[in-house]
């Protein structure tokens, strides 16, 4: 489900005798940049900046999840932290993850004091991420890893849209109707027509950012995506007539 919003926009009018100022209600200024000028007898133009952002709900779920043990001996605890990582591995699958959908992002071995420099024994972990793509899916995928036994650790959760091009698109049209629209207000109150079109440049694209969450200690159908934004801003200038 996308839902469109439209974002306040900034707004300049620079030309020979027209003004520059903020839709904020801001103090009237000069404009100084070299880009600003306009040739003697060119017609005067107007620049706006459009925003648009689209709100869409993520469609993959990533768990960061691992294993740590702790042994009296350094081969003990890496043989250990491998069997536990293999154990998680094969419940992660059998709760409908793909197995190229998992990768191992960490793997340590080191020792642990008592007392430096008296080693009281080892420490081992491996780190697993699973892509999860059914959201319905992640509660009982969470919960597999949870049973895999007291060497696993989940250490968070993160959401994401697999394709962002479609909500990306919506935002594209909402900026570009934003500075239009603002462009013809300005305009009207100069006194002028709006032209055409003579240049556009996209300046921000916001991408939906992955919102990161503990996901210890779940209960059933406890984990929920959300809704993220995608924002686009554009900048376009307009002949005035």
């Amino acid at each position: 489900m996308i839902k469109m919003s439209q974002a306040v926009t900034s707004a300049v009018l620079v030309s020979t005798g027209l003004f520059f100022a903020g839709l904020s209600g801001g103090t009237a200024l000069a404009d100084s940049e070299p880009s600003a000028a306009i040739a003697e007898g060119s017609r005067p133009r107007i620049t706006i900046v459009g925003e648009g952002t689209v709100s869409t709900t993520p469609d993959i779920m990533r768990l960061d999840t691992g294993v740590e043990v702790h042994r009296p001996t350094a081969g003990a605890a890496f043989s250990d932290a491998r069997t536990a990582a293999d154990a998680l591995t094969r419940a992660l699958i059998a709760a409908g993850v793909a197995p190229r959908d998992l990768r191992t992002d960490e793997l340590t071995l080191g020792p642990e004091y008592k007392e430096y420099p008296t080693i009281s024994g080892y420490r081992a972990t491996q780190g697993v991420v699973a892509v999860v793509r059914d959201i319905d899916n992640a509660d009982d995928v969470v919960e597999a890893a949870a049973a895999v036994g007291e060497a696993i650790r989940l250490n968070g959760i993160s959401f994401e849209v697999s394709d962002n091009r479609v909500p990306l698109r919506l935002a594209r049209d909402i900026a570009f109707r934003d500075a239009q629209t603002r462009a013809t207000q300005y305009a009207r109150l100069a006194g002028r027509g709006l032209g055409r079109v003579m240049e556009i440049n996209e300046q921000n694209v916001t991408p939906p950012t992955p919102i990161l969450g503990f996901a210890a200690g779940v209960d059933r159908a406890s984990i929920s995506p959300g809704r993220r934004d995608v924002s686009v801003s554009v900048r376009v200038v307009y002949e005035l007539e």
